[in-house]
């Protein structure tokens, strides 16, 4: 999974630029001189390691393109920090850059240091390619998407409580969650970490794309107060909390020990990302888990906008002395077909048009994305649609202030305060 605290380092990236040369340090003088002298080429990638994204699948991924490529050697490197976006400026202030690097998205700086991918034709049909640009122009490219306004169910538990379909609209949700209470199950389950704040952001992105439609944009510019816009979710959120459809002692909850709680059996709904399937099928439980798109207003179209992410994108660094190696390696990395379909199915991500073996929830959320109307950037956003780098930590942390007796008003006072001193 491209973890949603991914981002959250990136904000020390702006000072690192001002004051580092971004070449590829120590090993630049040695890999030009390799391609000068005809000999390998070394292309060094920095990647995510996680529970399914192991060092060891990483270097068997690469392995077919090195096979068909015997003059460039792919050497990847793990985070030194906790995790990419940590780890790549400590290399820049070292002068010590990767050639790729995987899991980040472009900002208006870390745009300044990567190759500009617009005129190459192959990245025309990877997943959200327009939506990422930024000023026109792209940075990024993708294996797959990550759906982020998932809703995910206990089916069992919905039977008990005698809840025929899943809900449509926010009214219908709490209506299920008094329902699920009355039957036992803790209505939703959330938990501390990233965890609380992300969970809001995911269940509002189909509604509030329908009202505001150009969000980021409008916040950016001044036309949109971000927290006063969600402070009708806010005061939702207050209210699961005070009649109990979520555990008020949530905050104490590690984000996989939130997982656990879910698949045991002991909740009935969980809100995640697309990449929680992987965890799913791994999972030794007694109930089948189903899975339906994020609730919308009153009113509104449903299924409304799925709230969408580019999963695992990767970026050249312009300053590459390799830079014909790099880009035949991040093309083979996005279009191979066999390339493709690992990486979607090793971290639970889809891309329409392409066909893995799917398991039956996966199937599930390959028909939601088929279906949606539009994929959204949500929280932070990506390519134009882009709020200050962490406002996702910000505001994960007000939500959580709902825990410890904020008023749904004084975070969203809070939320814009901080936009605003970023402003």
């Amino acid at each position: 999974m491209r973890s949603p605290r991914s981002s959250l380092a990136l904000s020390a990236l702006g000072c690192l630029f001002l004051v580092t040369g971004c070449g590829g340090g120590g090993f630049a003088g040695e890999s030009q001189a390799q391609q000068s002298e005809g000999g390998p080429v070394t292309v060094r990638m920095l990647v995510n390691i996680s529970p399914n994204l192991t060092q060891t699948y990483w270097d068997g991924l690469v392995k077919p393109f090195e096979q068909a490529n015997p003059g460039i050697d792919v050497k990847i490197e793990a985070p030194t920090g906790k995790g990419v976006a940590d780890t790549l400026p400590q290399q820049l202030a070292a002068g010590n850059a990767p050639d790729v690097v995987e899991t980040l998205m472009a900002d208006e700086t870390l745009a300044k240091q990567m190759l500009d991918l617009t005129d190459q034709a192959w990245t025309k049909d990877t997943p959200l390619a327009e939506q990422a640009k930024l000023g026109g122009k792209l940075y990024q490219v993708g294996v797959g998407v990550q759906a982020q306004s998932l809703v995910f169910y206990n089916k069992a538990a919905f039977d008990k409580a005698g809840i025929e379909q899943p809900p449509q609209t926010f009214d219908e949700l709490e209506t299920a969650m008094g329902e699920l209470k009355k039957a036992g199950y803790l209505p939703l389950q959330t938990g501390g970490d990233f965890l609380t704040g992300l969970q809001l952001l995911q269940l509002s992105n189909p509604s509030r794309a329908q009202t505001h439609p150009a969000w980021q944009q409008d916040v950016k510019a001044g036309k949109t107060k971000a927290g006063e816009s969600l402070l009708p979710y806010l005061e939702r959120y207050q209210g699961w909390i005070d009649k109990g459809y979520v555990d008020k002692n949530a905050l104490g909850l590690k984000y996989a020990d939130a997982e656990t709680q879910f698949l045991s059996g002991k909740s009935a709904m969980y809100v995640m990302g697309s990449w929680f399937t992987a965890t799913e099928a791994k999972a030794d439980k007694d109930f089948e888990v189903g899975v339906f798109p994020a609730p919308v207003d009153k009113g509104q179209a449903y299924p409304g906008p799925q709230g969408a992410t580019l999963a695992a994108p990767y970026m050249i660094l312009k300053s590459t002395p390799n830079k014909d190696a790099a880009l035949k390696l991040v093309q083979w990395l996005v279009t191979d077909p066999g390339a493709v379909k690992s990486q979607l199915a090793q971290d639970g991500n889809f891309r329409t048009g392409v066909e893995r073996e799917f398991t039956p929830l996966e199937k599930q959320v390959q028909e939601i994305l088929d279906q949606a109307p539009s994929g959204v950037p949500q929280g932070e956003g990506y390519g134009d649609a882009t709020l200050p780098k962490g406002f996702n930590s910000a505001w994960n942390t007000e939500v959580q202030g709902l825990y410890v007796g904020k008023s749904p008003k004084e975070v969203a006072e809070g939320v814009d305060r901080w936009l605003a001193g970023r402003s």
